[in-house]
């Protein structure tokens, strides 16, 4: 974590569920550390309500917002503008922008043109433009901690079924930016591969395809090679790829 990085959490409780919120929160605390937190919704509806117990436990204030109009939502209107005013208040350097709504997609392309880190947190069925305007969207699927009691060949069989998500679209991704990073050996430096990935594609992560880390994701591709080399005075691993020809 770099706890220089201030970062305002504004989650939407209409539209992203409350089971994962812990995990949520540790998945932010990568990035910087979360001053501001806040979740908005009309908390007079009996299905917000089992989000209670967990704002307490993760010192998250709720906003409540009416549903004046019909057919219109408030909750988000009250979040545009509270993420204004935090960014003209120049507390934080970044923003985590928890919903799946198209409709924050503006907000996110606006922070960032302010100079901000924009994280967005949202289920898969999120669409694309609002992905596409945050430095690196994370799906809250992936956050949601495995069955404990799950046996091993389960956990391998769920792992084999996201491996086998991965397709040629995703290779070639992989493939073009190692190209872009490569050096006349054709060797890139594995921490700007990933890099360079998020920039390209913000809501990519290893995680989405049954691996905790780039590094193994690649390895299980048969169409790049690995290659790990002493650092500085030996003190840390240093780890490359390049495409197989």
């Amino acid at each position: 974590m770099d706890k220089d990085i201030k970062i305002a959490v504004l989650i939407d409780a209409d539209n992203v569920s409350s089971q994962p919120i812990k995990e949520m929160m540790e998945e932010i605390a990568k990035y910087g550390n979360p001053t501001i937190k806040r979740i908005y919704g009309d908390w007079t509806k009996p299905h917000l309500g089992k989000w209670k117990n967990i704002l307490l436990e993760n010192a998250i204030t709720p906003i409540q917002q009416y549903g004046y109009t019909t057919g219109k939502n408030a909750t988000d209107s009250a979040m545009i503008i509270d993420a204004m005013d935090i960014l003209y208040s120049e507390k934080v350097n970044g923003f985590c922008l928890v919903s799946s709504d198209s409709d924050f997609t503006r907000l996110a392309t606006r922070l960032r043109e302010a100079g901000m880190l924009v994280i967005g947190m949202g289920e898969k069925k999120t669409p694309d433009p609002f992905i596409v305007a945050c430095d690196k969207f994370i799906y809250v699927e992936i956050l949601q901690k495995e069955d404990q009691e799950s046996s091993p060949e389960k956990s391998k069989e769920s792992k084999k079924a996201n491996v086998d998500k991965v397709g040629p679209k995703l290779i070639r991704l992989i493939y073009n930016t190692i190209s872009d990073l490569a050096d006349d050996d054709g060797w890139a430096f594995m921490g700007d591969v990933g890099n360079l990935l998020q920039k390209k594609q913000p809501n990519f992560d290893a995680r989405n395809f049954g691996f905790q880390k780039l590094t193994p994701l690649i390895h299980s591709l048969p169409q790049f090679e690995i290659e790990q080399r002493e650092g500085s005075k030996g003190r840390n691993k240093l780890i490359f790829v390049r495409n197989r020809e």
